[in-house]
């Protein structure tokens, strides 16, 4: 069986996209993780899907699977991605496009000088909901981390981030935290691990460790959790550029009424085919 894919990336953050409107997508979590492996396979962070609709609201079902060969909520990146493909795959003709992730709806809208715009819609802060242990809703929660006691801010995108405001992003403890936060008992499915250093109220710099990738060159959905805790903290402008190890985001939210817009590049790298 041969595998048809696309291959694309948002500021390094690299997919393979797959065209599943016709046959239904099927591949184990194993096949999954060879495919992501650099050295023997293609080489990506997240698998990409473009379905049908389940939702008549929705034009395309958009489901993301990570390296490791878990499905997960969202990918800011990858939804950039997504927009690119369908647009110039002409499978679709609509400018703004609505698409159906596990969490909701997301609106992507491919730009002229050849960005996308996404509404990644609202911001979730109330624990329960990340998911993430607290007794209360709160800017900032303590988190007990071995030896050590963090402030950290607690938001989803559509999936969970822990966002950690650091001095110096270079120098922050990235391959040591990293992991252990990602699987830390008061996030039930996990997190994705940001270091944030606020450089101004108009610009940061961000690492993410995502779960179940490690350390990405960008992450779109990290990089709204960003600003959105750095918004809440009064640190933040309404509009902040975003620079990540691949590039930058350009990241917007108004506050707690309104969604967060995302705008950033999207690339086609190279179609492929694999035997299966």
């Amino acid at each position: 069986m041969q595998l048809l894919f696309t291959k694309m990336q948002g500021l390094g953050n690299d997919f393979i996209v797959i065209n599943a409107l016709k046959n239904a997508f099927s591949l184990a979590p194993e096949r999954i993780q060879k495919l992501a492996d650099r050295h023997t396979g293609v080489g990506f962070d997240q698998l990409l899907v473009v379905e049908p609709p389940s939702v008549p609201e929705a034009e395309f079902n958009y489901r993301i699977f990570n390296a490791d060969g878990r499905e997960v909520e969202q990918c800011g990146n990858g939804a950039r991605c997504f927009a690119r493909y369908v647009t110039e795959k002409k499978l679709t003709s609509s400018r703004d496009i609505p698409v159906k992730t596990n969490t909701g709806l997301i609106t992507l809208r491919c730009l002229d000088n050849g960005w996308v715009l996404v509404d990644m819609g609202l911001p979730i802060l109330t624990p329960e909901r990340i998911p993430f242990i607290a007794d209360e809703q709160a800017v900032s929660y303590r988190i007990r981390v071995d030896s050590q006691t963090l402030d950290v801010s607690a938001v989803s995108m559509g999936n969970p981030h822990v966002v950690l405001t650091v001095e110096d992003v270079e120098s922050a403890p990235l391959e040591t935290l990293g992991p252990v936060l990602e699987s830390h008992v008061r996030f039930p499915q996990r997190v994705n691990v940001g270091f944030m250093q606020i450089v101004s109220s108009e610009q940061i710099k961000l690492r993410v460790y995502e779960r179940g990738v490690g350390e990405t060159r960008a992450c779109g959905s990290g990089a709204c959790a960003a600003v959105v805790a750095g918004r809440l903290q009064g640190r933040l402008n309404d509009t902040v550029n975003v620079d990540l190890i691949g590039g930058r985001l350009v990241i917007t939210w108004p506050g707690r009424s309104t969604p967060v817009t995302m705008t950033g590049p999207a690339e086609f790298v190279y179609e492929g085919s694999i035997e299966l």
